[in-house]
């Protein structure tokens, strides 16, 4: 009396398992838009500390080192394809982009040694933002 038997438990893991938990959409993609505005932020949201820092902190550097660099922000442009893609791949920053917009920073200067590096340091900052934010939402949604 009051001991659940075996074969109860049994029934419960096996409806448990039939059952599949259904992760929260909404919430992942919440905390993929917080990921591309904030970079790293949703690593260090879902726990993951040490990704998150170290993301917090290699991809605004990998940006700020772009600027520095003389490498230009991309406009929003149809007219050439290749340009299109940069900007949408500087656009993956986030808030550092946004904020680098609102300050004029970014104009490049073609004539520097460093404008090709700069131009890559920024895009690919961007790039990697969003495999981040993905790693992020797969995180959220529990395929990792």
């Amino acid at each position: 009396m009051g001991r659940k038997s075996r074969d109860t438990r049994r029934a419960r893991v096996e409806r448990s398992a039939e059952v599949p938990v259904q992760p929260d959409q909404q919430r992942a993609l919440a905390l993929a838009a917080l990921a591309w505005l904030v970079p790293g932020s949703g690593h260090l949201w879902l726990g993951r500390r040490q990704k998150g820092i170290i993301f917090f902190l290699a991809i605004p550097v990998m940006f700020a080192i772009g600027l520095w660099l003389d490498g230009r922000l991309f406009p929003f442009e149809s007219g050439d394809p290749l340009v299109l893609l940069a900007a949408f791949a500087d656009f993956g920053n986030g808030l550092p982009y946004l904020l680098a917009r609102v300050l004029g920073l970014g104009g490049g200067q073609v004539i520097s040694v460093s404008f090709e590096y700069g131009n890559t340091f920024t895009i690919v900052s961007g790039l990697l933002n969003m495999l981040v934010c993905l790693d992020a939402y797969d995180v959220a949604i529990g395929r990792k």
